[in-house]
């Protein structure tokens, strides 16, 4: 199984966090990730996504269909975000179009086998596989893209 976590990108300051909007720079950041992301792509990928305006904007830049899903908003733990994907035996893959601090923890568990305050940066994509080798599971990190690298 592959797992891509995308964090959203640049947001606007606000009251309202389920409401805040993209910046033009977080525009600029979805757009270059959304390109990178369409000529990467896995087979058979899942979209998932927090009902933040912000995640839904980053999403929307794929121009693919996607799944909202409120357990996986801001407030979402890392078992919230792995019931969702379902890591490691769902099938095919799953991009989570997610947020700190639950992305940065479940990259830090299923890389280092326990939660950890990892930092994913706005815009920033993290690409993860499951195999079995010699009976034993790993994870394996494929990528760290942050945006800013692709403008």
């Amino acid at each position: 199984m592959d797992l891509l976590l995308w964090r959203h990108a640049e947001a606007e300051d606000g009251e309202d966090d389920l409401r805040r909007r993209l910046t033009a720079r977080g525009q600029k950041q979805v757009r270059v990730m959304a390109k990178w992301i369409a000529a990467h792509q896995p087979k058979d990928m899942r979209i998932i996504v927090s009902p933040a305006v912000r995640t839904q904007q980053t999403a929307e830049a794929l121009k693919l269909p996607f799944e909202t899903l409120r357990k996986i908003g801001p407030e979402a733990c890392v078992s919230e975000l792995i019931a969702a994907s379902g890591w490691p035996a769902a099938s095919g893959s799953v991009l989570i179009v997610g947020h700190q601090p639950s992305l940065g923890r479940l990259a830090s568990l299923l890389l280092a086998g326990h939660e950890s305050e990892w930092t994913i940066k706005k815009g920033a994509l993290w690409w993860l596989s499951n195999r079995t080798r010699q009976g034993e599971t790993q994870t394996v990190l494929r990528a760290v893209i942050p945006a800013e690298f692709l403008d």
